[in-house]
């Protein structure tokens, strides 16, 4: 039988790529003359790029050395460009969260992600907008790409999103580099500002304050209108735009357009045109509940096999949904999660094995 291993990461201990291996060796020892082959899957955020390249034979990698990392540290950033032409980046190589070595709402840039979009060589550009330690609306994107930004006495702004708290107008004249396809890859429907916004939504998990959350809001929405009257025109209401602290919004006004994530790699990795011609799919994540079915990678790919008529299967760290779907708990299989989580590989060997076992 041909069986398709699309997993997500496990986020914290292992990635999609190591975790599709090791259901393929447990399958194997059980099973090892089926056709198994790996697909491992994302969702626009971190670890996109290696997912794209092992399931792309003829793509090539290419770094940036020194950009201006989420801190202000120089940061090497790598891209991959497919078969196709396209170049992919990952906003978390430039300006991620994990990068920092402490949380800053105010002062956190994405002027190194700009800085790779310059340099990466491709006029066809696909963004993972996952993992962003900003809030500043893709203000550093556009200052690295020739956009100034000013505050109220025409003196350019800071970085970060004390830069978009101080800008009062935005000149557009010099911008330059700009890829002519941009789409950007989320996971994420937020929008700019309000409820559902940048700000309101992701700042916490950035390091924002209460007041800094309502400041940022408030700045983001000025921002729309300053870029409006510079000529880059977006929706502040349009989902995705809220990506990465309004990253998605700034490289917008670019001319970018928002894909889901998960849909977009699958079709990037191959899945969703391999999905109807195999036997069984198994997928998986850190935990399956029944929000994994509404939006999530998971969810994703459980609806194309429902669409295709073909079994799929999950397994995950835990376990808690009573929905129809087959499931493998590698909390089960070890004990306790605490055991799964400290050595996530064996017991995914294990999971590669019951699901074998099941099918003889």
């Amino acid at each position: 039988m041909r069986v398709l291993f699309a997993p997500d990461s496990f986020k914290g201990t292992i990635d999609a790529v190591d975790a599709a291996a090791a259901l393929i060796e447990g399958w194997a020892a059980v099973r090892n003359g089926d056709d198994l082959v790996s697909m491992p899957q994302a969702d626009g955020g971190e670890g996109t790029l290696d997912v794209l390249a092992a399931c792309s034979a003829c793509s090539t990698w290419s770094s940036v050395s020194g950009v201006c990392g989420p801190d202000g540290r120089p940061v090497d950033a790598r891209c991959l460009t497919l078969e196709s032409g396209r170049a992919v980046i990952e906003l978390a190589e430039s300006s991620g969260i994990a990068m920092m070595e402490s949380l800053n709402a105010l002062t956190a840039t994405t002027r190194g992600l700009g800085e790779v979009i310059r340099e990466c060589g491709s006029d066809r550009i696909s963004v993972a907008l996952g993992g962003s330690a900003s809030t500043d609306g893709g203000l550093g994107v556009l200052r690295a790409l020739g956009v100034r930004v000013l505050d109220e006495s025409g003196q350019d702004v800071p970085e970060g999103g004390a830069g978009l708290l101080a800008a009062r107008s935005v000149d557009a004249s010099g911008l330059a580099g700009v890829p002519s396809d941009i789409e950007l890859l989320t996971d994420t429907r937020a929008v700019l500002f309000g409820p559902d916004g940048a700000a309101q939504v992701f700042g916490p998990q950035k390091g924002a304050s209460a007041a800094d959350i309502e400041m940022l809001d408030g700045a983001l929405q000025r921002w729309a209108e300053l870029l409006a009257d510079a000529g880059l025109p977006a929706d502040p209401f349009m989902p995705g735009t809220g990506a990465a602290g309004g990253v998605g919004f700034g490289l917008c006004a670019l001319g970018a357009r928002v894909s889901g994530g998960a849909e977009r790699v699958s079709e990037l990795t191959g899945l969703s045109a391999a999905v109807s011609a195999a036997d069984l799919v198994v997928t998986g994540e850190g935990k399956f509940d029944r929000t994994s079915l509404t939006g999530k990678l998971v969810g994703h790919v459980v609806q194309m096999c429902s669409d295709a008529s073909v079994p799929v299967a999950v397994v995950a760290g835990a376990v808690d949904s009573d929905v129809e779907v087959r499931t493998v708990s590698l909390t089960e299989l070890a004990g306790s999660g605490e055991t799964a989580m400290a050595d996530p590989r064996r017991w995914l060997i294990d999971a590669g094995r019951r699901l074998a076992n099941e099918v003889r």
